[in-house]
């Protein structure tokens, strides 16, 4: 079976601002490849939350936060130019949408991320809502283990001596992992593939990523139904008491176990499917594959312009 073929029941033919029940959540390994600074507040200090050691673990640990936000700004703005680009190779004309103060509210990145109206006047059309959501993804490793500070000093370029320290920078360390989780509600296939190979293609996360900030996203399980089955912080307290503790290898059968358990949690778990490991590569690599042509951008393009059409005549 084809990719479309396996999301058939799950996908929509095109996006409304009425959303019905269909999920698709893309569960995944963010592996950080360099050091990574993710932090938010000025002390410049990691984001680190404490929560249970394990699923079983009454214990308390430390792990590093990977925020919703900050997973989201880099993958809004890899698609912004993965659009950019593609519209450009191929000839169509666009408006140009430039994040985050002037928003076209034509384009796939709006359709899917959301967007807001600042236009003022009768004629004014409302705001597209989000149907793609992120969850805050916390380090499989304990904060301990996994995150570093290093100092770093001036150098004199006369003497060539180093001065005061002029700074430190908390950063996590290579290797470690981010089990994550990103929601897709009433999309159409041509936005799961622009989804997929977003994830695919970003690459650079955290602040101060011009001097690190490498990470590699691996798409380990999709599942799909009527609601969300399984939240970014009860797969990683699942995945540290089968994997960490024992030992045991981190792949994509030890995902479907957790996932196929969850699915007993369901309100709906008649409609939840599981994807096996070969239909999670299925759809990664049919997505992967697909073409950025004309035909393929002026559908998601023609999309989002008859979600526009509804709302403005909804509003009549």
């Amino acid at each position: 079976m084809t990719a479309q073929e396996l999301l058939k029941d799950f996908v929509v033919a095109k996006p409304h601002p009425l959303l019905e029940a269909k999920t698709i959540q893309i569960v995944m390994m963010r592996e950080i490849l360099d050091y990574t600074v993710l932090r938010t507040e000025e002390t410049r200090e990691l984001n680190v939350v404490t929560t249970p050691l394990s699923i079983v673990t009454s214990e308390n640990t430390r792990r590093v936060a990977f925020l919703a936000t900050k997973q989201k700004a880099a993958e809004s703005r890899q698609l912004e130019q993965m659009l950019r680009t593609a519209t450009r190779e191929t000839g169509l004309v666009t408006v140009e949408c430039y994040l985050k103060d002037k928003l076209c509210l034509e384009c796939p990145r709006c359709g899917l991320f959301g967007a807001t109206n600042v236009e003022s006047g009768s004629a004014k059309i409302g705001n597209i809502r989000h149907r793609i959501e992120y969850g805050t993804a916390f380090s499989l490793q304990q904060f301990k283990d996994i995150g570093s500070a290093t100092t770093f000093n001036g150098i004199n370029d006369v003497t060539q001596q180093t001065g005061q320290t002029l700074n430190t920078r908390y950063a996590v360390n290579p290797a470690s992992i981010f089990p994550s989780i990103v929601t897709l509600r009433s999309v159409t296939w041509p936005e799961v593939v622009l989804t997929i190979k977003t994830l695919l293609a970003c690459k650079s996360y955290g602040a101060e990523s011009r001097i690190g900030g490498d990470a590699r996203n691996t798409i380990f399980g999709v599942v799909a139904g009527w609601e969300e089955v399984i939240t970014p912080l009860e797969l990683t307290l699942e995945l540290y008491n089968r994997c960490v503790e024992t030992g045991a290898e981190l792949d994509a059968a030890t995902v479907q176990a957790v996932l196929t358990q969850y699915k007993g949690l369901a309100g709906n778990p008649k409609k939840v499917r599981i994807f096996s490991a070969d239909e999670v590569n299925t759809v990664v690599q049919d997505a992967a594959n697909a073409d950025l042509d004309k035909s393929f951008l002026q559908t998601v393009y023609g999309d989002v312009k008859a979600y526009r059409d509804v709302q403005r005549n909804a509003g009549k």
